[in-house]
């Protein structure tokens, strides 16, 4: 088993999707914690959940994903609360996402990998990355109870991640002018497309993006890594775990401090910008993935935040991609072709062919 293709496979979608941006963080991963003017890098792992548990953060600061989710739908969705509305919502996110719903959809994306999978029986070649698309689609049209083409959904959401992202990404864009009037134009309209397709609901308008965006980085990449590293004899459900942890679909969190504190012994002042580096925390840039010795799971979990910012989702993002690697275990295919995405909101594969 050697996991030196599949890492340097996996390096590409950060070099080709931001490649100034993380090869800042590369660069500044020595340190826990570094400052670098009015922004706070955070790599070490007990500095990345002091900093979700102990530090106050502002859920709606501009270039943050609570004040993205607030521009895009109006406020009031689980990014961008505080107090009681914020654990209000969690519940009824938690509800939908947890054990039960979880049992409920996963029908839902057995059926379609048992369909979109089936060439590979006779030898032919599968896209995963439209096929992880559907799958996050049509598992998002059942949770949210809509009536629409699970693919248009996806691509709406796909599309309102990209822009956004792009908005918050250092550039010309960011400046007051006419590429920051058409940037936040293109994510209006992007936004106003996904919101019809939701039925205006502010909620699911959120939950779309969140979860196919994530979906589409993730499931591609992992299978990627699986494949070069020839892993398929291994448990999914263990596999699962491990390469959710290396692949850490969302690799950096930005946030803002809401007040005067320190992270990892660094002072921290109210305002400051916070770059928490997922990828890095959770040891995925030097520990390979080992089902058989896999990394502690207060430690795997990382990759889904802490605390109050945990993603309600992890538990259905860790069984889809146990379903994925089952499904594709049994013809143990190999990829034959990839490019790289260059405008997804997440680092991640535009095309990636198996056989």
């Amino acid at each position: 088993m050697s996991h030196a293709r599949a890492r340097r496979r996996d390096r590409r979608v950060y070099l080709l999707s931001h490649p100034v941006l993380f090869g800042l963080l590369a660069a500044t991963r020595a340190a826990p914690v570094r400052r670098v003017g009015g922004t706070v890098l955070v790599h070490g792992r007990d500095a990345y959940a002091e900093a979700l548990t102990r530090l106050p953060l502002d859920r709606t600061a501009e270039g943050t994903t609570g004040g993205a989710a607030s521009r895009l739908a109006g406020g009031g969705l689980l990014f961008d609360q505080d107090g009681d509305a914020h654990r209000r919502t969690r519940r009824q996110v938690a509800e939908l996402l947890g054990a039960a719903g979880t049992d409920r959809l996963r029908p839902v994306w057995t059926a379609l990998l048992a369909e979109r999978l089936a060439p590979l029986r006779s030898g032919g070649a599968v896209d995963l990355v439209p096929v992880a698309a559907e799958l996050a689609g049509a598992t998002a049209v059942a949770l949210l109870g809509l009536r629409v083409p699970p693919v248009a959904l996806a691509a709406a959401a796909r599309r309102v991640g990209a822009t956004a992202a792009r908005a918050h990404l250092p550039g010309p864009h960011r400046l007051p002018g006419p590429h920051r009037a058409r940037t936040e134009r293109r994510l209006a309209e992007a936004a106003a497309d996904l919101a019809a397709l939701a039925g205006g609901d502010p909620l699911a308008v959120m939950l779309a993006v969140a979860a196919v965006n994530t979906t589409v980085a993730a499931l591609p990449r992992a299978v990627a890594w699986c494949a070069d590293a020839r892993l398929w004899d291994h448990d999914a459900a263990a596999l699962a775990g491990e390469l959710m942890r290396v692949v850490a679909p969302t690799p950096l969190l930005p946030r803002v401090a809401a007040a005067d504190g320190t992270v990892g012994g660094c002072p921290v002042r109210a305002g400051d910008r916070l770059a928490l580096v997922a990828r890095h925390a959770v040891g995925a840039h030097t520990r390979d993935p080992d089902p058989a010795d896999p990394a502690p799971a207060r430690v795997a979990h990382l990759v889904f935040g802490a605390g109050a910012h945990a993603c309600p989702g992890a538990r259905m993002a860790r069984l889809q991609l146990t379903d994925v690697l089952a499904a594709l275990a049994p013809h143990r295919p190999a990829v034959v072709r990839a490019r790289a995405d260059r405008r997804a909101a997440l680092p991640g594969w535009a095309s990636l062919v198996v056989r």
